[in-house]
């Protein structure tokens, strides 16, 4: 961990040589935090993209953090760090746009069909209610939700990168005070979103978001499969989509 009279020093350094140097120590003590958070988008963009790819992508959004960091606010580095290098991860793979348009287009149809028997019964579609909608069997809806479990997780993550710098498990002090009544207005209705998800999802969001699991060690904690985790965590994303007023 950096300390506070390294910011400092970093922060009103005037000589360039000196200030490069403290980059780099800064950089080098939370590399490693790039390469954990890398390594577990990996496990979801790894058959489309390179580790050392990723890596590349974070240390762009580790020297990000770095420049708009403030150490006079009340807010660890790890935890804004994350959230800028997580980001730029995603907004480059935003970039090479790899996410096939079948699989867009079935992420639209589930969402709309979702948000359309939400809005038609007042509460949360089954997954039966959702195939008949469809004209689709049961399996069919779970394997378009297993399919499209990434792009629903990128499209949702985007949104929050993009336009407020925040993702889902964000809840730190704003940094920008022209984006504060924004920021918290999101951060709020996120909450409400989250808290609408049954037991299970939330279980599963927290051990992804929180915990940092992957799919095959919350499946061993749930006893269920991977593709199992990868279908309750995309309805889930939906249903927190479909209360987001931004989406």
């Amino acid at each position: 961990m950096v300390r506070e009279d390294m910011w400092s020093r970093y922060k009103s350094s005037k000589n360039s040589e000196e200030k490069n140097e403290l980059k780099k120590e800064i950089i080098l003590e939370y590399v490693n935090l790039v390469k954990i958070i890398s390594g577990r988008l990996y496990n979801y963009y790894g058959a489309n993209i390179e580790y050392d790819d990723l890596v590349s992508y974070g240390i762009i959004g580790l020297i990000d953090a770095i420049e708009k960091y403030d150490y006079t606010k009340n807010i660890k580095f790890q935890t804004y760090a994350s959230v800028r290098i997580r980001g730029a991860i995603i907004d480059e793979i935003r970039n090479l746009d790899w996410i096939p348009r079948s699989i867009r287009q079935k992420s639209k149809l589930i969402k709309d069909t979702y948000s359309k028997l939400e809005n038609k019964l007042g509460r949360e579609p089954s997954i039966k209610e959702l195939s008949d909608e469809l004209g689709k069997t049961d399996e069919e809806v779970l394997k378009i939700l297993e399919e499209t479990n990434v792009y629903n997780l990128i499209s949702l993550e985007e949104e929050l990168n993009e336009n407020l710098k925040i993702q889902i498990k964000d809840s730190s002090t704003d940094i920008n005070p022209e984006e504060s009544l924004l920021r918290k207005d999101t951060i709020k209705n996120l909450k409400l979103a989250l808290d609408t998800l049954n037991e299970r999802e939330q279980l599963i969001v927290n051990l992804y978001y929180y915990e940092e699991l992957t799919y095959k060690e919350i499946g061993k904690v749930l006893n269920i499969s991977e593709s199992r985790i990868s279908q309750i965590h995309s309805k889930a994303i939906l249903k927190i989509k479909s209360k987001m007023e931004f989406l």
